[in-house]
């Protein structure tokens, strides 16, 4: 590897490619860090440029410093929280089944918003077109771990029902509206983790160096046709997504 090019300060850049290397599985939880003299020959650095390096990766709590034994990779926690993202329902009745009680931290935000160019196209919509939005943020009350949920229903799907007056509504109890307006039902949802932005890590109370979870949920009704988003964001390190598998789901007997 070369010197580091990049601008900023320099323990900064080397703090930079080390964690990388550890996001990347080259150092990974648990693993010792090379050692002093191997990154000095590594990144072409001085031994303080390493030091104040390593200190602010164990300052972010990316790495620990044992005493006599050298630096280490830290190992990553057991998350504290389980969410079920199963959907379950008797015909008219929907529940998740989710041991975790959420309790809402301020009231949620309601307001009325258009498609963008990132949420248009899953909700099969041109940009610019009209939804409602609501905002929950959220804590697991044990743990303390927070969420936000977000929620956008286009005012197409809104219309004609309880919806369109009413829309900051729990998820199962709109699945159930939708139901009652004749839709049958599916969900397609999927998951990423990214770093948070500085207004999420602030609402979420996520430490440095710690990404966030995003779960992005569309509710399908009949022909397929989506009929409202949602958004989770939540720490990384803090919650675990779990889901049920069925054949039923592949259309299977």
């Amino acid at each position: 590897m070369g010197e580091i090019q990049r601008p900023g300060a320099l323990y900064q850049q080397v703090a930079a490619e080390i964690r990388n290397a550890i996001a990347n599985g080259e150092f990974p939880p648990g693993a010792p860090l090379p050692s002093e003299a191997q990154l000095i020959e590594r990144y072409k650095v001085s031994r303080p440029t390493i030091r104040n390096a390593v200190a602010a990766l164990r300052a972010e709590g990316l790495i620990e410093v044992i005493h006599g034994k050298g630096s280490f990779v830290r190992a990553l926690p057991t998350p504290a929280v389980t969410i079920s993202r199963a959907v379950y329902t008797n015909g008219r009745k929907f529940t998740t089944r989710d041991d975790v009680v959420w309790h809402a931290l301020e009231q949620p935000t309601v307001y009325r918003t258009t498609t963008t160019a990132t949420t248009g196209p899953k909700l099969a919509l041109a940009e610019g077109e009209a939804l409602f939005g609501c905002d929950w943020l959220l804590a697991d009350p044990e743990s303390g771990t927070r969420l936000m949920h977000r929620v956008l229903i286009p005012f197409a799907t809104a219309e004609g029902t309880s919806l369109a007056d009413e829309p900051d509504r729990q998820p199962v109890d709109i699945y159930a509206t939708l139901t009652h307006a004749g839709h049958q039902l599916h969900w397609t949802e999927t998951v990423t983790a990214r770093m948070p932005q500085p207004d999420e890590r602030t609402a979420l109370q996520i430490p440095e160096a710690t990404p966030v979870l995003q779960a992005t949920r569309i509710t399908h009704g009949n022909d397929d046709a989506p009929l409202i988003l949602e958004e989770l964001h939540t720490s990384a390190s803090q919650v675990q997504l779990a889901y049920r598998i069925s054949t039923n789901a592949l259309g299977l007997q």
